[in-house]
């Protein structure tokens, strides 16, 4: 058969086509590469422009670009039910898959939290000494440590929905495994399977990511954050009341392992085939978006990071494959490792840390320092998490004050945490403390999703689950040296812990401040992929 001389073999020929016409420029961008791979129809989708604007630019691009130009432009559809065109600021309403996922994050930490604060009490009763309760605590921590990455890599490799199941289910085990422990060794098992598996809300974070785009996204998980806030508030209330009964730290613990089957039967009903579906047709226009820009010779090859992601996407590797699902695992991990993403991991852990530290003493220091009872404490710390989860709902308000600049908010939020924990620690009244508290509600809570955003932004969302895997690993090694700081500080005066904490958030921002470039490099990709 006779080639077609009108049709451009693969996608770096159709630049140099002479084509006059516009019916035949339209044709030039139907690519079809003689590798054999299906036709590839590319839409352009430029911002609208007026006849004169269109006209002078159409000196500076290839005559089948300008012809092209002159084409109606057509939006790819928008998602979450927003209206306008892309990039506008209109108000987006997230769909019933999204509210869903806002309820699975409030029961997750609504049956954790009706949990975690008895384990104390509950393996002291088992007759362990406060060594061997120490080290079953670091054991949950270090598994966690190691499983964060991998296991929100494994999400990326073997679909969400998949990984979330399998994380919700072996929690659950976890907790009706902790409701049947009579001894510490069966006490110490049950914290196996949980602290491997209990990464629901950093799969669920990525699924989230997955479904909308980047100038949605720090609204979207600021909602979710406060969803499952508001179960970290009730959770310690119901289970408070439940331990008062004869056995009720194991009544409490085959409730939590029952709110987590439930909330697995949740998650296997959602429409995961009409997301998939949506989620394929954005990811298309996205990819013609893509062609198009490499044709018009647009595309920012600065952007290193975002080509690392790109080699990342998801697999369909079936579950039962585990040897196969190994090494996409740990290339995925690699890419991340080998990318120049230190310093956003950094900044999370030394604000982590900062903020750890703020909280390691609390309640001893306000007693020492004040004379404040721990059960006024205790109100006073409900009164600050009730004011972040409200701080979750106005993630959306403050990125649209600063015109979607993550990087200026994270600067912004973390410069006033590390003032704030400064006047904590040289307060000489409890009103002072009580300010400090509602102020620092706000801006850790904001700081959390600013810098789970950028490091999304900066490292693709094909990668996502890796992202906020490896993120999380970085937390809990905040967690594993915070107490070795704080006891270390105390040594010295009630108001060390806080202080150090300031030096290091002091750290985080310089090198903020340093990496400025490579931030606002961040906010352009996300504003181009608008």
């Amino acid at each position: 058969m006779p080639r077609d001389t009108n049709r451009p073999h693969c996608a770096c020929d159709a630049a140099n086509l002479n084509i006059p016409s516009p019916s035949r420029a339209y044709r030039a961008f139907s690519l079809h590469c003689a590798c054999a791979l299906p036709p590839v129809c590319v839409t352009l989708s430029l911002p609208p422009a007026s006849e004169a604007s269109r006209a002078r630019s159409a000196h500076a691009l290839h005559p089948a670009a300008a012809a092209a130009a002159s084409f109606p432009v057509r939006y790819p559809a928008r998602r979450m039910g927003a209206t306008g065109p892309p990039g506008g600021e209109a108000h987006h309403r997230p769909g019933p898959f999204v509210r869903c996922l806002y309820f699975v994050g409030f029961l997750d930490l609504f049956g954790v939290s009706m949990v975690v604060p008895l384990l104390s009490l509950h393996i002291k009763s088992l007759g362990a000494s406060p060594t061997i309760a120490g080290i079953i605590g670091s054991l949950y921590g270090f598994l966690q440590l190691v499983s964060s990455t991998f296991v929100g890599c494994w999400s990326d490799v073997v679909g969400r929905k998949q990984s979330l199941l399998a994380c919700i289910l072996f929690s659950a085990l976890g907790y009706l495994l902790l409701g049947m422990s009579t001894n510490v060794f069966l006490f110490a098992i049950a914290r196996v399977p949980v602290g491997i598996f209990k990464h629901t809300l950093s799969i669920s974070k990525a699924l989230l990511s997955d479904l909308v785009s980047e100038r949605e996204r720090p609204l979207i998980i600021g909602h979710f954050n406060a969803a499952s806030s508001i179960g970290f508030i009730l959770g310690p209330v119901v289970g408070g009341y439940l331990t008062e009964r004869e056995g009720g730290f194991y009544l409490t613990s085959f409730i939590c392992s029952s709110i987590f089957i439930l909330n697995a039967g949740l998650v296997w009903m959602l429409p995961w085939d009409e997301e998939n579906t949506v989620s394929s047709k954005h990811e298309q226009t996205t990819c013609n978006r893509k062609m198009t820009e490499n044709i018009l010779g647009k595309v920012n090859q600065d952007s290193q990071i975002k080509a690392v992601a790109n080699g990342t996407k998801k697999c369909d590797v079936p579950l039962w494959s585990p040897w196969i699902q190994v090494v996409p695992v740990l290339k995925r991990i690699k890419s991340i490792a080998c990318s120049d993403m230190w310093d956003i991991f950094l900044v999370r852990l030394l604000m982590s840390v900062a903020v750890m530290l703020y909280y390691s003493n609390f309640v001893l220091a306000i007693e020492e320092r004040f004379g404040v009872k721990p059960k006024l404490t205790g109100y006073l710390i409900s009164y600050g998490s009730t004011l972040g989860a409200l701080a979750g709902f106005l993630v959306g308000t403050i990125t649209r004050l600063y015109q979607h600049n993550t990087y200026t908010i994270l600067l912004h939020s973390s410069v006033l945490t590390c003032t704030l924990i400064l006047l904590y620690s040289s307060a000489l009244s409890i009103w002072t403390v009580i300010l400090s508290s509602t102020f620092l509600a706000f801006s850790t809570t904001v700081g959390r999703t600013c810098i789970t955003d950028l490091e999304l932004t900066l490292g693709g969302n094909h990668a996502s689950g890796t992202l906020l895997g490896i993120g999380q690993s970085v937390t809990s090694v905040g967690r594993i040296i915070v107490p070795l700081l704080s006891g270390i500080a105390q040594e010295f005066s009630p108001c060390g812990p806080p202080t150090v904490g300031v030096g290091l958030g002091l750290m985080a921002v310089l090198i903020m401040v340093m990496n400025k470039s490579q931030y606002s490099s961040a906010r352009n990709i996300k504003l181009n992929s608008e």
